[in-house]
């Protein structure tokens, strides 16, 4: 598979980056802040590097770096997709209106660098760095990249399932890819496909059976390297705000199980397209505010479905009848044979300038 393409920040400064961060206003994140911002949450972002950035000051753990021994590896221009996806998650502005905000603005970040800023990664990097996550106990995993379904990979996330931590991952990107990719493919992973800001399919999104819900992935802006910011298309930035949305329902519901955090993101979803689960949006758009409040009956009712509060409504730009729908169990992704797919792994996000293309 092709790299990415190198990163370039955009001109975009902290006194405009809050109105153009769309994608509060669309799930509502203002509103959200006042029932969970993220507290006592531990966030693993395996990605390009992290870097300081005013917005997230304060919100970085220690975290480690798999390539710093690679052998070859160059020093070439800095990505922001690390940055950028961290920020998504967890960065808490420089003030009312300032800077750059995450859906999880009190949650820590535990940056794990499997991937080199311009170069292809490889997958054994990405499964060293879900055993190192796993090892330090994090809450969630939130991986934007979409790479082959080694036996290592798969053992590393099966232990990282088996750890109690939610993992989300990137469907992919078209036209790269054109199935949900892996890990999020993987079983009891949360697979995250992308909507624009009408809140229809995003073009750039894969489709398949594996999708289990959706979140913004179009012109999604954030915090970029060198304290800028930049702006970016693809599953990569569903991801990481999907992530976020972890994190809340952990932060209000700590004892809760990560299964049942995947399955009250996906009984609360608001429901798109056909009815029910399909394709393109699984079982619908994230609703944080229904994910946060509304009564979940647990796994293992078989026709459970969530009663949202008699307050939610349907998501700006939502064309289809009647408000938020509700649905059962999480969907469960197609488990890759070992060895099988491509031994490398990429982002699943555009470059930012010029700006993202969103079809082929």
């Amino acid at each position: 598979m092709a790299p990415p393409g190198r990163a370039h920040a955009d001109a975009i400064g902290p006194s405009q980056v809050r109105s153009a961060q769309w994608h509060l206003r669309y799930l509502d994140v203002p509103g959200v802040h006042q029932i969970s911002q993220g507290n006592g949450v531990v966030v693993a972002v395996e990605d390009t590097q992290v870097y300081d950035h005013p917005d997230l000051r304060g919100s970085l753990l220690p975290g480690t770096d798999l390539l710093e021994t690679e052998q070859g590896h160059k020093q070439q221009e800095p990505s922001s997709h690390g940055t950028l996806m961290a920020g998504l998650i967890a960065a808490h502005g420089q003030g009312a209106n300032m800077g750059a905000l995450g859906i999880a603005p009190k949650a820590r970040i535990l940056p794990v660098r499997v991937q080199p800023d311009v170069e292809q990664g490889t997958t054994d990097a990405l499964a060293a760095g879900v055993e190192w996550a796993t090892a330090k106990n994090v809450d969630v995993i939130s991986v934007s990249s979409v790479a082959g379904a080694s036996a290592r990979l798969q053992r590393a996330v099966r232990a990282a399932l088996d750890a109690d931590i939610v993992v989300v991952a990137a469907a992919g990107n078209r036209p790269e890819d054109m199935s949900v990719g892996y890990p999020a493919s993987f079983e009891g992973v949360i697979a995250v496909g992308g909507i624009d800001q009408t809140g229809g399919h995003a073009l750039v999104s894969v489709a398949g059976p594996g999708v289990d819900v959706v979140a913004p992935a179009v012109d999604i802006y954030s915090t970029s390297y060198g304290g800028k910011y930049s702006k970016g298309t693809g599953t990569s930035s569903a991801t990481a705000i999907v992530a976020g949305a972890a994190a809340l329902i952990r932060s209000k519901y700590p004892d809760l199980p990560a299964e049942e955090v995947a399955h009250r993101l996906t009984a609360t979803a608001i429901d798109k397209g056909p009815p029910g689960r399909d394709d393109e949006y699984g079982y619908g758009v994230i609703d944080l505010v229904a994910a946060l409040t509304a009564d979940v009956p647990p796994l293992g009712f078989e026709s459970a479905t969530a009663t949202p509060p008699a307050s939610a409504q349907a998501l700006p730009g939502d064309e289809s009848a009647g408000a938020t729908t509700t649905r059962g169990l999480v969907t469960l992704g197609v488990l890759l044979a070992a060895g099988g797919g491509y031994l490398v792994w990429r982002r699943c996000r555009r470059a930012e300038d010029p700006p993202p293309r969103i079809s082929r």
